[in-house]
């Protein structure tokens, strides 16, 4: 068994930094802690679910993807390469490692294993190129929160699916053991070098998170409950504010703008949200989605009932930290208890 003291967590980053990784991992930063890029003389914080997700450090909230210019009367073109450095990503949760499955399903459908009848057509180079660098370790949750419902959309704290190695807390919390699951796990552990001993531990258990709603059932209601008054009394308190899209480990939307001077300019990717008013508004001044109403239900309609049809996956993977971060505290595990219950009480008319 590969071991390490939980208190030298940071030779363990400082030991892949020497070996060539950009390690990301979740930091203490002011009074949250962050999944961020570790540097020497952060404090590394395994107890606290960090309150962003891994998906910007594959698919950023902004990136550049093509210039241009004018030189002279002529009009030039320059490829625009992704910034993809050789990145671990250290101690993520497991929910955050099935967000990127439903990345891959969009982005890089050759590597998704898609049970859906979509294998989609989109073969983004950026994401592609981060995704080949990336090493991930997941973290086995020690614990978990009231917000925290992995295993009612086929989730669990100790899933390794999608890791490269995994990570788990030993001997209660005083050591770590280092468990590789792929070839680039193996070589992650083997740059590791001696910050890793060998020996024996007794594994901890990891966190109960229990089941609060049944998501098949979640799904069929949506399919047949499009006009449901439900979704103006769940609407009225979402301020529109997209938070819980930015945060979430498996949205993915965006827009593209130009931004230029009088001789160059470049194209931009820029996360967008469906929450959000100007999302689906029209040059000439029609938005389909006019109101918070619409643009709820289609986050829960997409998630639940859209993205599983086209691709047979569930596009939400129990994070929970749209519940966290929601200044009006709108939740999709509150929502898909609701609907779990209108389900189950259609049932028994």
């Amino acid at each position: 068994m590969n071991l390490i003291d939980a208190d030298k967590l940071a030779d363990l980053a400082q030991a892949l930094v020497a070996a060539g990784y950009r390690v990301v991992a979740p930091v203490r930063d002011e009074d949250a802690v962050r999944l961020k890029v570790w540097s020497p003389g952060a404090e590394i914080d395994l107890a606290t679910i960090p309150v962003n997700s891994a998906k910007e450090f594959l698919f950023p909230p902004t990136e550049v993807i093509g210039r241009y210019a004018l030189d002279g009367r002529d009009f030039t073109t320059q490829e625009a390469r992704p910034d993809a450095p050789r990145t671990v990503l250290l101690a993520v949760r497991p929910c955050d490692v099935a967000g990127l499955a439903v990345l891959d399903a969009v982005f890089n459908p050759d590597r998704a294993s898609l049970p859906g009848p979509d294998r989609g057509d989109c073969r983004d180079a950026f994401y592609i190129a981060r995704r080949e660098a990336t090493t991930i370790v997941a973290l086995v949750c020690a614990a978990s929160d009231a917000e925290c419902f992995c295993t009612s959309v086929g989730g669990a704290p100790d899933s390794t699916r999608g890791a490269d190695a995994v990570l788990q807390s030993a001997d209660g919390g005083r050591r770590f053991a280092l468990s590789p699951v792929t070839a680039k796990g193996a070589a992650l552990v083997e740059a590791a070098g001696p910050t890793i001993a060998e020996g024996e531990a007794r594994l901890d258990p990891p966190a109960s998170v229990a089941e609060r709603f049944d998501a098949a059932a979640v799904t069929e209601w949506l399919g047949a409950n499009f006009e449901s008054p439900l979704w103006q009394e769940w609407a009225l308190a979402c301020l529109g504010c997209g938070a819980c899209t930015h945060v979430c480990p498996t949205c993915h939307c965006f827009d593209i703008q130009d931004e230029a001077t009088r001789r160059e300019a470049v194209r931009l990717r820029n996360w967008d949200s469906c929450a959000m008013a100007l999302f689906t508004a029209h040059a000439g001044g029609h938005n389909p989605r006019p109101t918070q109403v619409e643009r709820w239900r289609q986050r829960v309609m997409h998630k639940f009932r859209y993205f599983p049809e086209r691709f047979g996956l569930l596009a939400c993977t129990g994070c929970g930290r749209c519940g966290r971060i929601c200044p009006a505290a709108v939740t999709m595990c509150e929502a898909c208890r609701k609907i779990a219950e209108a389900a189950e009480t259609a049932r028994n008319l």
